[in-house]
């Protein structure tokens, strides 16, 4: 009698026959047979099997198994046989899905995010923290269950294979959208409501900056992506008048007791209801006071020092935005919202006041001097506005490009872009493109209206261009017929995730939708699904490696030979038709991304490099290039790689970002600075960076280039500070 077996991790377990019985049984209903009888004369033949085999030693799980297969095809059921043996693959499968998860929760548990690729592939959450780690538990099981339970088994394979990577495949079984571009001045105007509690429109502007970044927040909370203020400065603009209406009132108090500050409030208001500023109609200011007997010189006091108090406010209101958004935590608590805000094309003084003291508030740093990550801002160029000397913001795009060369930030976006251009339309900010920091852009729609707001991106999947380029092997008919094959699986797959997004219901996005950050939300109620809101957001076809796939189809990328720039054009085209598409055959938005490499492009060189082996210009480094990027490694100047990489633009509907990098210090020669950002303009450049390098004294806090001696301190590396020099440092820099 067979007493014990031994499990696959070597624990031994009472035998049960049973469980024998009770697996070739499954097997004989899958093969179409329904004899009980005979289901358990074989177990018999298996266990008397066992016991002559074994002696003395004890059975194993895997022996087991292999005596039913083979007492099966001895008594000649050859169907019951495969369909047992079917069984027993689809269970291992199962296994070793379960170790592979486990041994992922093994590796966040017990190793740094320096030493883990995953608790590095979302660098904006700490994922060494507790509940970063929690977050990554919860991230790699949802991709476990996305992959095995509910993804297409050619989706899935083609992900683990490597040819796709299934962007923020851990919300795909949640059910979230990735990014939005926020009307806040309709939450703002109406009120809202982040769960705990009603907030009512705000009557100034740090309380409305301070409310921006509790919109920010909330929206991230139910979405796996970033979130975007389209028109920061024409959002926050009537608050700024509230503002200065109210220190008015307060410097008219002061001098003039009997005045009845509510009253004269009112009617500050309603000067900027009519002419659309306050800050701009200091005549209709003037006349307002004269009729509450103030003469013309106590008046010009109280215009200029409510001035003076205005400017202070709105400072303090963007510095306050700033350090909320690079401290508040989403997400339970792990994660600090991926915020961008798009600026600079309102002229009125009010819009105009945001603008600049939020650059100067950049450009000042965070409170040891540090350069602020958040908001991602995003300064908008157009001729006519603020581009060209006379425009009446070129100031303001002159102190952008000076706060870019001294923080990295703002990054710039241009209206003039013939794709951006022909959805403007003058006097209505609403059609001015907005970007995510990262690059999305959303404005085209085939359902509605050609707006940026109230919108944004659904999902996106993209396509591994050097893995078809290596398997084609020189053959671009091959390369093109993958290509297009691929396009299709991903195409399947964003539809597959869209309709499961939109049986999602109002209540499951209570802040997202139920406070209608997104256009049409609003007429919805708790238990309606989604899809009359989520129609208008894009559905993204990205790609990665365009010069390492280059390289392997002719030997050459699209920085090096006109010819190499030629065929990626016509790739991209290829992928952009496609998508165009696809957009009138399903009257969805689906449009061409150019995909962030960052956290994909590891993983992708190592399966390659593994399956392939080292090739020259292709496989040879640890990442594939950026989208169309032209590859970092390569040698050229900042105006060749904007001439290059411009046509790629107008292609990548979905968002595109060029970098440019310099060397030295930018803020020696901003004319420098201010020509790479006009001949992106000029190329036609839809959104645009330039990197430098930043250095910054850990004692000082000085951020900038420091060459052999820090400008703020005078101390040269390595070296201390004498205690009278640091003395006089704390008292104005307020040093640790």
């Amino acid at each position: 009698m067979i007493e014990y077996i031994v499990k696959r991790d070597g624990r031994k377990e009472a035998f049960d026959d049973y469980k024998i019985y009770d697996a070739m049984h499954s097997a004989y209903i899958a093969s179409g047979s329904r004899d009980k009888k005979l289901t358990r004369w074989v177990v018999n033949r298996v266990v008397e099997t066992l016991e002559s085999r074994c002696g003395d030693s004890l059975p194993t799980v895997e022996m087991t198994q292999d005596v039913v297969e083979e007492s099966l095809i001895k008594a000649g059921y050859v169907h019951t046989a495969k369909a047992y043996i079917l069984y027993r693959d689809k269970r291992t499968h199962e296994r070793e899905r379960q170790s592979a998860l486990m041994k992922t929760i093994h590796d966040i548990t017990f190793q740094d995010a320096k030493d883990n690729d995953l608790k590095r592939e979302n660098a904006n959450i700490n994922s060494d923290s507790s509940m970063g780690m929690m977050l990554k538990f919860g991230s790699e099981t949802s991709k476990s269950f996305f992959l095995n339970s509910i993804a297409r088994e050619d989706v899935s394979r083609a992900h683990r294979d490597g040819y796709i990577p299934i962007h923020d495949m851990d919300f795909a079984a949640i059910g979230t959208t990735t990014c939005t571009q926020i009307p806040i001045d309709k939450l703002f105007t109406r009120g809202f409501s982040t769960g705990n509690g009603y907030l009512r429109e705000p009557q100034s502007i740090n309380t409305a900056a301070a409310l921006t970044a509790i919109i920010i927040q909330s929206n991230q909370n139910e979405q796996h992506g970033g979130q975007s203020i389209p028109l920061f400065d024409y959002y926050l603009a009537p608050y700024v008048a509230r503002s200065y209406a109210k220190r008015i009132c307060e410097v008219a108090s002061i001098l003039k007791p009997e005045t009845d500050a509510a009253g004269l409030r009112k009617k500050l208001r309603a000067i900027y209801d009519e002419k659309g500023t306050l800050l701009g109609e200091k005549d209709s200011v003037f006349a307002l006071l004269e009729e509450l007997s103030i003469d013309k010189k106590t008046a010009e006091y109280i215009v200029g020092r409510a001035a003076a108090l205005i400017k202070k406010d709105t400072y303090q209101a963007m510095e306050g935005l700033i350090h909320n958004l690079n401290t508040l935590s989403s997400r339970a608590g792990a994660q600090v919202p991926f915020s961008s805000i798009n600026f600079g094309t309102d002229t009125t003084e009010e819009g105009r006041m945001v603008t600049e003291n939020l650059l100067l508030a950049t450009e000042a740093g965070m409170g040891y001097g540090e350069t602020p990550i958040f908001p991602v801002s995003i300064f908008k160029v157009k001729s006519g506005i603020n581009l060209n000397e006379g425009d009446p913001n070129h100031d303001l795009f002159r102190l952008a490009c000076r706060c870019s060369a001294k923080r990295l930030f703002p990054n710039f976006s241009f209206i003039d872009a013939p794709f951006n251009l022909s959805f403007y339309k003058e006097g209505m900010p609403e059609t001015e493109v907005g970007y995510m920091g990262c690059r999305t852009r959303v404005l085209a729609d085939v359902n509605g209206d050609q707006v940026t707001p109230g919108r944004g991106n659904l999902s996106f999947t993209s396509i591994n261009l050097p893995r078809l380029a290596i398997e084609a092997d020189g053959d671009i008919d091959r390369f093109y017929e993958s290509l297009d094959s691929y396009m299709e699986l991903v195409v399947r797959q964003l539809l597959d995730r869209f309709v499961f997004q939109c049986k999602k219901r109002m209540k499951n996005f209570p802040f997202m939708i139920g406070q209608a950050t997104w256009n049409h939300a609003e007429e919805l109620v708790a238990d309606d699904t989604l899809e009359s809101v989520l129609k208008h957001g894009t559905l993204s076809i990205g790609f990665i490696g365009l010069a390492e796939a280059l390289v392997a189809l002719i030997g050459r990328h699209h920085g090096e030979s006109a010819e190499a720039q030629a065929l990626g054009l016509e790739i991209v085209r290829r992928m952009r038709a496609f998508c165009d598409a696809k957009t009138k055959e399903y009257s969805l938005n689906f449009t061409l991304l150019a995909t962030p490499a960052e956290g994909l492009s590891g993983r992708f060189i190592r399966i390659d490099k593994k399956r392939f082996g080292e090739i020259k210009g292709v496989t040879d480094r640890d990442y594939y290039t950026n989208s169309f990027h032209v590859p970092v490694y390569y040698q050229i100047s900042p105006f060749k790689k904007i001439d290059t990489e411009a046509p790629y633009h107008e292609l990548t509907n979905a968002g595109h970002i060029s970098y440019v990098e310099v060397d030295g210090d930018p803020l020696q020669n901003l004319e420098a600075f201010e020509a790479i950002i006009r001949h992106m303009a000029k190329k036609g450049i839809g959104y645009g960076s330039i990197n430098h390098p930043v250095d910054r004294d850990p004692v000082c806090g000085y951020v900038g280039i420091i060459n052999d001696v820090c400008p703020r301190c005078g101390r040269k590396e390595g070296e201390p500070l004498s205690p009278e020099k640091y003395a006089e440092l704390k008292e104005i820099y307020h040093l640790k």
